[in-house]
């Protein structure tokens, strides 16, 4: 199956070599699951540079994985290579980004799934990803955030170019009282820095979003990768963040997800906020294509679902409904990712579940998918259809990626058989 599927992957759009033109379809954010309010030495998520010599780290797998449901998943891989759990993933063009918190990044290269190169640099872990043309924006267990750039001329291809805030952004703040804000008893910083870990990021209209456990967001604009505003948002820790049709959605541990807006070039402003269980941490939020439905994964291993009204986005926050409460796994809800109407939920409690979306914003399940030896981190839906079906993409505490073919579901059972049956490890 893996060698049939590569082969359609390659038929289907034909890759060349670099390619990092368009960003990630949907954002990717690292996700706790209890809060915390400094960081440390140790990461103890999840809470409730140079080149490197390639070699062999994919290991086909061919049992069928069981589950609850009307399909069997199969784990086509099993990517090796990492020195800490897998925190982050990104698609990018014909590569995987898979980035971890021992400080390193590695570039898979699809169809084949072979490592390409490999690149990190900090003083801490990495928490999340995001790609924008030829950049690719990391953010680390350090407060930092670091722009590494796709050159060939040099042999390490992913070039560090700057750390965010830049020297240049510093200078111009330093001096003066005013721009500086309390972060904890008796210590002060600019209000350009951010005070704890940060742990998730987002794109859109040429910003940059990023959330930290110090309960900000911070807005830095690609142009001139100058820091232009920063939020008090949360009570508590900023867990992840999605974008679309201009709302940004933060995450917290407070049990809350906040929609946050602008009208023209004025400031970001509160849009709205959808409320989660009481004294639940919400690790990691969601949002359909067309800002319709926004899902929240729960430390109480609850998803919840919430519909806005048709028409004008900006104006439809206000009338967010709760529509969906299920109970999706035993365990917290780390991460979660969308394909279309179908929605994938990674869990601590070292499963995947995937659902389907119904009438009114309903969650159905499909099945589970079991393999993952550790608490699923993140995960990342391929937008290419292969075999009736899509690829997903695991990380998880286990230091692995794993790599799925995910069935769509079909009304004819006939129809479930014949896909399974023409899609099978040689």
């Amino acid at each position: 199956m893996f060698h049939q599927i590569s082969s359609t992957l390659l038929e289907n759009k034909r890759l060349s070599i670099p390619l990092l033109s368009a960003p990630a379809t949907s954002p990717t954010s690292s996700i706790s699951s209890n809060s915390r309010s400094t960081s440390s030495e140790v990461d103890e998520s999840p809470r409730d540079s140079g080149h490197f010599e390639l070699q062999d780290h994919v290991k086909c797998q061919s049992p069928c994985v069981p589950f609850s449901g009307s399909f069997s998943y199969r784990s086509l891989a099993v990517l090796s290579g990492h020195v800490g759990s897998v925190s982050c993933l990104a698609l990018c063009g014909e590569f995987i980004l898979s980035a971890s918190q021992g400080k390193d990044i590695i570039v898979w290269q699809q169809p084949d799934l072979r490592p390409f190169t490999k690149f990190g640099q900090g003083d801490g872990s990495i928490k999340a990803l995001v790609t924008v043309g030829n950049k690719v924006f990391t953010a680390h267990q350090d407060s930092r955030i670091r722009v590494w750039k796709v050159s060939r001329r040099s042999e390490n291809v992913f070039r560090l170019v700057d750390t965010l805030p830049t020297t240049k952004d510093y200078l111009g703040k330093f001096m003066k009282q005013s721009n500086y804000v309390q972060t904890r008893r008796h210590h002060k910083r600019l209000w350009i820095e951010h005070a704890d870990s940060i742990s998730c990021l987002a794109f859109s209209n040429g910003l940059i979003y990023s959330g930290s456990w110090d309960k900000t967001l911070k807005v830095w604009r690609i142009s001139d990768l100058k820091c232009i505003e920063s939020i008090k948002a949360h009570d508590d820790a900023i867990n992840g963040l999605v974008a679309c049709n201009g709302i940004v959605y933060s995450a917290s541990a407070d049990g809350k997800i906040k929609a946050w807006g602008k009208e023209g070039k004025s400031s970001h402003c509160l849009k709205g906020i959808l409320e989660g269980h009481k004294d639940v941490s919400l690790n990691s939020v969601i949002v359909s294509e067309d800002g319709r439905w926004v899902y929240g994964g729960g430390s109480d291993g609850f998803v919840m679902g919430w519909q806005g009204s048709c028409g004008d986005v900006q104006n439809q926050i206000e009338s967010w409904k709760l529509v969906c409460e299920t109970k999706a796994h035993q365990m917290a809800v780390l991460s979660m990712c969308l394909m279309g109407e179908m929605l994938c939920s990674g869990s601590a409690d070292k499963s995947i579940g995937i659902w389907k979306r119904e009438a009114f914003g309903k969650l159905c399940k499909v099945g589970i998918i079991s393999g993952h030896e550790g608490p699923v981190k993140c995960l990342q839906a391929s937008p290419n259809n292969v075999g009736g079906g899509f690829m997903l993409y695991s990380g998880g505490l286990d230091k692995s990626l794993r790599v799925w073919w995910v069935p769509k579901p079909s009304n004819n059972r006939e129809e479930e058989t014949t896909e399974e049956k023409s899609i099978i490890l040689c």
